[in-house]
């Protein structure tokens, strides 16, 4: 009888190797080279901290708008393409629909020397926006997203229509409560072991509650062929970056001050913590709590309203994207 819970997780590990095998075998390059997007892939250049930088977007139009538009901001571990099904259908209902990739990820620009903030990310954001004559929008952030949408509406209030972000990053303070620092360097050196098989370990513990789906190996197959490629060592050190910009530059403090309709969704089940691993064992329960993360935080942000997904974790419209677009649309009517 001890034996089993054993035998069921090296059962669970090696079914995991063994159907990431050919996620993994996908190498794209620095720029996510090779792997296709649901929309045309445009891209904004601009000049950044000394050097050119470009952003790459997608934008869905339809012939019969309604005048409004919705931003659709990635997590760290997802691009636009993750948006694809959201975007058709904010699409179908008559949204212009941007889905962007920042500097530093997936399709956009991955600069050696960049020093990464949500403020910087966020005035990128604007600029491309400026650029494309939009001077208000609907911003939908997911996961990190969720936390460069909440800069963003601070930054720029009179720029957001409404802010939805869902489950975001930075509902908690991971310094604060005890997760120790790591290095940029220490951070690269581990993401220099991606692997598909390790994203899926992963994204199954703390995204789906222990429940793959078939569906979601596509968007581990994105994000390793990245670490698989040519611009293997460029993308994993902005992707250390972007670790450190995430732990050193928290946005719950701010939250209070927000000052635009908001939305904040989450899912029950999400447990994501970054850094969760580096903190002690009864600190690391603590973290990622976002069916108490979610009510906590709401009830300090002025007029917001809270959404919960039952049995849902890190990823609704991945997860469940019927429930997640019918409540979308809701919460955007009722602007």
């Amino acid at each position: 009888m001890p034996r089993r819970p054993r035998l069921a997780a090296a059962a669970l590990l090696s079914a995991l190797l063994a159907s990431s095998a050919g996620a993994q075998e996908a190498a794209y390059g620095p720029e996510l080279e090779g792997f296709d997007y649901p929309y045309p892939v445009q891209r904004h250049a601009f000049p950044s901290q000394g050097q050119e930088v470009s952003m790459a977007f997608m934008d869905v139009r339809l012939e019969r708008p309604n005048g409004r538009v919705v931003v659709l901001l990635h997590g760290k571990n997802f691009c636009a393409a993750t948006w694809g099904d959201t975007a058709a259908v904010l699409a179908g209902a008559g949204y212009r629909v941007l889905a962007l990739d920042q500097v530093g990820f997936c399709k956009a620009s991955k600069p050696q020397g960049y020093q990464f903030s949500f403020a910087q990310l966020a005035s990128n954001t604007r600029g491309l926006l400026a650029a494309l004559g939009i001077p208000r929008a609907t911003v939908v952030g997911h996961s990190m997203g969720g936390m460069l949408a909440a800069r963003y509406a601070l930054m720029f209030p009179e720029s957001v229509e409404q802010l939805v972000m869902v489950d975001p990053l930075g509902l908690e303070d991971w310094q604060a409560k005890g997760v120790p620092y790591q290095t940029i360097e220490a951070a690269y050196a581990d993401e220099r072991k991606t692997t598909a098989a390790r994203i899926k370990a992963y994204q199954l513990k703390f995204y789906y509650n222990g429940q793959w789906k078939p569906h979601y190996d596509r968007w581990v197959a994105m994000q390793a062929g990245l670490y698989a490629g040519p611009g293997a060592e460029r993308v994993a050190w902005n992707q250390a970056q972007t670790s450190d910009m995430i732990y050193t530059q928290p946005v719950v403090q701010d939250l209070p001050r927000l000052r635009v309709p908001t939305v904040l969704m989450v899912g029950d089940k999400d447990r994501t913590a970054p850094g969760a691993g580096r903190a002690a064992p009864d600190v690391a329960e603590t973290l990622g709590r976002y069916d108490r993360l979610g009510p906590e935080v709401a009830g300090r942000i002025p007029n917001a309203r809270l959404v919960v997904f039952p049995g849902l974790g890190h990823s609704p419209q991945v997860e469940a994207p019927d429930r997640f677009h019918e409540t979308l649309l809701g919460a955007l009517a009722e602007r």
